[in-house]
């Protein structure tokens, strides 16, 4: 469902984007406003980074291969990150310095009424962008606030889509403002500062995002209820006493790969261990679906179940 919906929300992203580009350029045009202008790029930058996120899904799809044989699932982490850096560059920067340059060298907003339609109208459409976001955000968000959605989702597209959603109503309330401010004083210096301030949105928003891909991108275990669920799974059987320890890694946002060590009755031959971890593999996989690839190594339980000492999660115990 999260893949789903995370294709549904880029797509509705790149075609909001795609034409709400054309329009501001064409404003841009008209009336020579460097908050129209900033604007143009950042949809440009957008369009482009929807882009990406699509290609990044689709090479995430790729089957393992000799090179990479737990598949290519951190594809999606890559490209997300690579997002936050066109953002940063592309959006960004392009907008502080055609700010600073605005305000140290005014130029009279022409045609602000063009200005005015073609901003509102970016809102509608970036509204509606949003509103799908939000919605396939919601379906695997649950009882967590948005801020720690972003923080915690192993899915990038989705809070990649509604930073960069919010970023540009932000960005639309910013550019009204200083087309709006520049015709009301006659001082074209709001424009700049106006394009100036969508500049510096961008280059926070860039920077959030930045730091949360690249956690994905380097390698984020499983949450801490996911890892319960997997405990809990392993020793529901009567083959595993207790977990020794545990390691979680994703792969892709929808794959988990779980390495843990078992500990396993000392009187048990080689048989009985083995169908005890095919069951327990089993029990994984009913509790936790994504939990696509599962190494147990079975010992002996060298603490008795119930020792405070016994850690499963962080156990360094070879």
């Amino acid at each position: 469902m999260s893949a789903a919906g995370s294709t549904r929300a880029v797509v509705a992203a790149l075609a909001a984007n795609l034409g709400i580009a054309v329009t501001k350029f064409a404003a841009f045009a008209f009336t020579g406003s460097s908050s129209m202008l900033a604007e143009a790029v950042h949809s440009v930058a957008d369009t482009g980074n929807q882009g990406l996120l699509l290609l990044g899904g689709r090479r995430a799809a790729k089957q393992g291969d000799s090179k990479h044989q737990f598949g290519y699932g951190h594809e999606r982490f890559f490209y997300a990150f690579v997002v936050s850096l066109v953002l940063f560059s592309v959006g960004g920067l392009f907008a502080i310095v055609e700010g600073v340059f605005k305000i140290a060298h005014p130029h009279k907003v022409e045609h602000p009424l063009v200005a005015v339609v073609v901003l509102a109208a970016a809102v509608v459409m970036e509204s509606l962008s949003f509103r799908t976001a939000r919605n396939e955000s919601r379906k695997i968000k649950g009882e967590q606030s948005w801020v720690s959605f972003v923080r915690r989702t192993k899915t990038p597209e989705l809070p990649v889509v509604l930073l960069e959603d919010t970023a540009a109503l932000l960005g639309l309330a910013f550019a009204l403002a200083g087309v709006g401010l520049a015709v009301l004083t006659g001082n074209a210096r709001f424009d700049g500062i106006g394009t100036l301030a969508i500049g510096l949105l961008l280059v926070t928003v860039a920077f959030v995002l930045s730091v949360e891909t690249k956690s994905l991108l380097i390698g984020e275990s499983a949450s801490a209820g996911v890892q319960d669920r997997i405990i809990e799974a392993l020793t529901a059987g009567p083959e595993v006493d207790r977990v020794i320890h545990m390691r979680t890694l994703h792969l892709a946002p929808d794959e988990l790969l779980v390495a843990a060590k078992i500990a396993v009755a000392h009187d048990d031959t080689a048989a009985e261990v083995a169908r005890g971890i095919n069951a327990a593999e089993r029990r994984i996989r009913a509790a936790v679906p994504i939990a696509k690839v599962i190494y147990l190594e079975p010992d002996l339980d060298r603490h008795p179940r119930g020792d405070d000492s016994n850690t499963a999660i962080g156990d360094a115990e070879a």
